[in-house]
């Protein structure tokens, strides 16, 4: 069988079309690097913030415990402060009943001496 014009255009064709899916291939190749490429250093600065993130976190935790224990120590503080505020208070609710008595005595005495006097 002797090759026809039209089967050796047709083979030239298919010859053609095949380098030029090999070309594509590799125009892929390169773009699916390129890519990658990029990926990874997306991935890079990705570790790098979850490292800032992770840092962060880490501050953050130790500052909630400082904030917990300054709280503590301030409630302590409060209770104490409170309880002198009571001291106080009674102090002077009990200098105020003796004030009374004073004066009271003060106007007694004051009553034996114009009668003694």
């Amino acid at each position: 069988m002797q090759p026809t014009d039209v089967t050796v255009e047709i083979l030239k064709s298919i010859r053609d079309e095949v380098q030029g899916l090999r070309a594509d291939v590799h125009g892929l190749s390169a773009e699916v690097h390129g890519t990658n490429d990029r990926l990874d250093g997306t991935n890079d600065r990705l570790d790098g913030t979850n490292d800032r993130l992770d840092g962060t976190n880490d501050r953050l935790g130790r500052l909630e415990r400082r904030q917990t224990e300054t709280e503590v120590r301030l409630s302590t503080e409060l209770v104490a402060v409170v309880g002198a505020v009571r001291e106080v208070r009674d102090l002077l609710r009990e200098d105020l009943g003796l004030r009374a008595r004073v004066e009271d005595h003060e106007r007694r005495i004051t009553a034996v001496e114009t009668r003694v006097g």
